[in-house]
């Protein structure tokens, strides 16, 4: 399974670290995402990691201010968000797409 947390309220401009906790299997050999969703938009992936740190992909409204990381030993996965904006609102999921697996996601609220 997969358990999100680091969520919050958070003012424009701050930041924030999301992290993923795996368990239930073998994390170190699976790519995984971030997707959010926010009220009225569709869900959009906005990070993946390959099974090394180095691979990852960022969309385009969160490169150069989020980063996504992981460490297998602990089997979690990290999205440190930086420099928030509004448009960042949205509820964040960790997803293994090879396992069709995602977790319950944490609420990310950025407002004044």
């Amino acid at each position: 399974q997969l358990v999100e947390s680091g969520g919050g309220l958070v003012q424009p401009g701050g930041s924030l670290r999301l992290t993923c906790a795996a368990s239930g299997f073998t994390f170190s050999q699976y790519t995984v995402s971030w997707f959010r969703q926010g009220p009225g938009k569709k869900r959009e992936l906005v990070a993946s990691v390959g099974t090394e740190s180095g691979d990852t992909y960022y969309a385009d409204s969160v490169k150069d201010r989020f980063t996504i990381s992981r460490d297998n030993a602990e089997n979690t996965i990290y999205l440190q968000m930086n420099n928030l904006q509004p448009a960042d609102t949205a509820v964040y999921s960790c997803f293994v797409p090879t396992l069709t697996l995602s977790g319950p996601g944490t609420q990310v609220t950025v407002s004044s």
